[in-house]
């Protein structure tokens, strides 16, 4: 029985407005976010003992490339992913909605993708270990999951389930029942636990000498920490991929567990090819 049913906070959407410029939390996030996780990778190249024989896979400099092949990735990946993965019947009906990000809907298994193919082109570009490429970009990508999942909780977007627990939030756009603030679980799994676990891994277990084991850990822990959160979010009305107990954010992330365990297998035998 719900003992508290919490109104949904009123936080405007909008943090900042200018006369007719509006810049929204959900951009404040996503460009917070990049900016900590450069910040973050430059200073994991500059801590040398945390690399095989003290030598970093790249200059620090090169982060400041790297945060701008990272952002086009996201943003145009995580946007193609809502709309080809998520929700293609209403975007194909209304195609302008496509290019409307400011008003959310953004993939993150779409950013994934689009990130790891941008990752593998940055690392062969520049003729960089694209292991360690992916090892520094899932070490640093969790300030923007924790900061993404919060703008969604402001958005009202993603909510939970309706909820019979001692506490829920009522959501102005999800009915007079209350529900699990899922984006909030989210926030903390994928992005607070995360970190903690990745930073353990980096600076206690040396988990950068072995390239693949961080970018393996962190797709591992993903997978669960989402299909745990998807238990508490509500699933997309229709969906393909909600098949009986199991959502489609659920299914996605299997794929991700399995890369993850190769990779961290692959990372642990040494291999270098």
């Amino acid at each position: 029985m719900t003992i508290f049913a919490i109104p949904f906070p009123n936080i405007d959407p909008v943090a900042i407005s200018i006369g007719p410029i509006s810049i929204k939390w959900y951009g404040l996030s996503y460009m917070a976010g990049l900016l900590l996780a450069w910040q973050y990778v430059r200073l994991l190249l500059k801590t040398d003992r945390l690399w095989a024989a003290n030598r970093p896979p790249m200059s620090v400099d090169r982060a400041d490339d790297l945060l701008i092949y990272a952002a086009l990735a996201i943003i145009i990946g995580g946007r193609l992913g809502q709309v080809l993965l998520y929700d293609p019947g209403f975007y194909f009906a209304n195609p302008l909605e496509i290019f409307k990000v400011w008003k959310g809907g953004m993939s993150f298994h779409g950013a994934l993708i689009g990130s790891a193919l941008v990752l593998i082109y940055f690392a062969r570009k520049f003729a960089v270990s694209v292991w360690s490429v992916m090892d520094l970009a899932a070490a640093a990508s969790t300030f923007g999951l924790f900061l993404g999942r919060i703008a969604n909780f402001i958005n009202s977007e993603h909510w939970g389930r309706t909820t019979d627990a001692a506490i829920g939030i009522i959501f102005p756009n999800g009915g007079p029942l209350p529900r699990h603030p899922s984006q909030i679980y989210e926030a903390v799994l994928e992005g607070l636990v995360m970190f903690v676990i990745l930073r353990l891994l980096t600076h206690t277990f040396d988990g950068l000498k072995r390239p693949g084991l961080v970018a393996g850990t962190w797709l591992v822990w993903y997978a669960i920490a989402r299909s745990i959160c998807e238990v508490f979010r509500e699933p997309e009305s229709v969906h393909a991929l909600n098949l009986g107990p199991f959502t489609a954010g659920q299914l996605y992330s299997l794929p991700m567990l399995l890369l993850g365990v190769y990779f961290i297998w692959r990372a642990r035998s040494g291999a270098t090819a």
